[in-house]
Parts: structure tokens; C-alpha cells; sequence
């Protein structure tokens, strides 16, 4: 989906320096150590959290989510990113398969593209019918109310990315094999459908950013940045609480009386493929 036109904020970006490794690292370590305070907080509490993640192709969705669940536990923090319909599941109502994914008490839910795309890829490549797009648009909005309504808390990031910087973005994952993968046909399709993924994101907007359920726009020309940003908006719009236990001390470890383990050669080890790298 799109940003405005060329007189949009996002094309008149200018970025005087980017930002350095030393402080990202750094500040990106102690941004992780809050996440865990802040899961930990969810988890006390009992709160459904559901943040939405959209943008353009390659404006740095995937390693913001990245970032945010390495450190977290997996037991109460997953990713949502959900493949093309089946036949069967497009007779179904169109948000049925996303409340299978929405989150129990104590949960965060990451959606990686989510019901928007309906409002997007689905809307520009003719995937929807026309009744079914309107119909999408009028109903997103009571539906995430009676999400917010039965306790969710739910938070909408919108990643926007330049002309220039995608078109960059893209030509690196050619070059690079291990992200390749990321660029698919529909990739390569949206970028010849500029303007008409940048109408479908202002119509979306028009419709579905409100005081109760905003969409929250994410300057991501600069990824490092864009993360950091991303993170930060995600601590400070969940007020939280350190609960941190204190530290364990750990015990001596018993003594194994006189058990005797089998022979070690019994055992299938993998080959030292880097034995010499000591």
C-alpha cells in the first residue's frame, strides 16, 4: 500500500547522517531489556495486546518485529503472518481466520500484514470485488472496536518508505541470496503500482484512522531509526511496571553419587567442522 502523492512528507525526506552502530546497539540493548519488563508487565496484568504492522514492500516491517521478539518469551509473544486464503477460508467471513490468531490474557500479537489487506494488495490487484472492498472498509472500523471494547489493546503501525529508498531496498535483495526470497512477484508488481498502492493507503486512512484505533506512521527511510522509533512508541503507549524478581542464588550443584554414565563413544556426536578455528 501506498504514502500520498509527491507532495507528501515521505518524498522530501532528507536524511542529514545515518545513525551510528555504537549508539544503535546500544540503545536498541537497552530497548529490549524494557520489552521484557514490559511482557512481564502484560503477562501480571492479564492484557491482549495486537499490534499491526503494514506499510510498503520493503519498508522494514519484518526486522522491527524481529527486534522486538528475540529477547521476549515465545510463549506469550507470537507472530501472525498469514499466507494466501484458502478456497475454503475465502467463503468465510473475512476477519474468521484472523480472531483464530487474536491473543489470551497475558498475550502480544505481532500481525506481519494483517485484515488490511484487504484494503491493500487485495484492492489493487483486483483479488476483491468491489462490494467486498467497501464492505471491508465499512465494517473494519466496528470490528476493531468490538475488539478494543472486549479489552484488546490494539496498536496499528504504518511503515512509510520513499520511492527512492524501496527502489534501493529492492535492488539490494537482488544482489544479496539470502534475500531474495524476500522479493516476490507481487513485490516487483507493487512497484510498478506506485500511485495506486499510494490511493489505496489514503482511502484506507480515510476510513480507518480514528481517536479510538489511530494509525501510528513509522518514518522508516532510515531502518535503524525506524526501529529504535517503532519500539520506543510501543513502550510508551503501554505504561508499565519493572517487576523484575530478584536475582537467584544459586545453590552448590549436589553430587552425582555414583552414577556411571554410558561411554561417550556410544554416542552420535556431529562432525567439528571447525576444529581448527580454536
Amino acid at each position: 500500500m501506498g504514502d500520498k502523492s509527491k507532495h507528501h512528507h515521505e518524498h522530501e525526506k532528507h536524511h542529514d547522517h545515518e545513525m551510528k552502530d555504537h549508539f544503535y546497539d546500544e540503545e536498541m540493548a537497552r530497548l529490549q531489556v524494557e520489552l521484557v519488563k514490559q511482557q512481564e508487565w502484560i503477562k501480571a496484568k492479564g492484557l491482549k495486546v495486537v499490534v499491526i504492522f503494514e506499510g510498503r514492500d520493503a519498508a522494514g516491517k519484518g526486522g522491527v518485529i524481529q527486534r522486538i521478539t528475540e529477547s521476549l518469551n515465545p510463549r506469550f509473544c507470537r507472530v501472525v503472518a498469514l499466507g494466501t486464503p484458502t478456497e475454503k477460508e475465502k467463503t468465510q467471513w473475512y476477519f474468521q481466520r484472523y480472531v483464530a490468531h487474536l491473543p489470551s490474557a497475558g498475550e502480544i500479537v505481532l500481525f506481519d500484514r494483517s485484515w488490511y489487506n484487504r484494503a491493500g494488495v487485495e484492492r489493487v490487484m483486483g483479488f476483491c470485488s468491489d462490494e467486498e472492498y467497501w464492505e471491508f472498509l465499512r465494517s473494519c472500523p466496528n470490528f476493531e472496536q468490538m475488539l478494543i471494547r472486549s479489552g484488546v489493546i490494539l496498536i496499528k503501525f504504518w511503515f512509510s518508505v520513499s520511492e527512492e529508498e524501496q527502489e534501493k531496498r529492492f535492488q539490494a535483495r537482488i544482489k544479496d541470496p539470502t534475500k531474495r526470497w524476500k522479493l516476490s512477484p507481487m513485490d516487483v508488481e507493487s512497484r510498478a503500482r506506485w500511485v495506486d498502492y499510494s490511493k489505496a493507503k489514503d482511502q484506507m486512512f480515510n476510513y480507518t484512522d480514528n481517536k479510538q484505533s489511530p494509525w501510528w506512521v513509522v518514518d522508516a527511510d532510515d531502518k535503524k531509526k525506524a526501529r529504535l522509533n517503532a519500539i520506543q512508541h510501543l513502550l510508551h503507549i503501554i505504561s508499565y511496571e519493572d517487576l523484575t524478581p530478584n536475582a537467584i542464588e544459586l545453590p552448590p550443584r549436589p553430587h552425582h553419587g555414583g552414577y556411571m554414565r554410558p561411554p561417550i563413544e556410544e554416542q552420535n556426536f556431529i562432525t567439528d567442522y571447525y576444529k581448527n578455528q580454536d
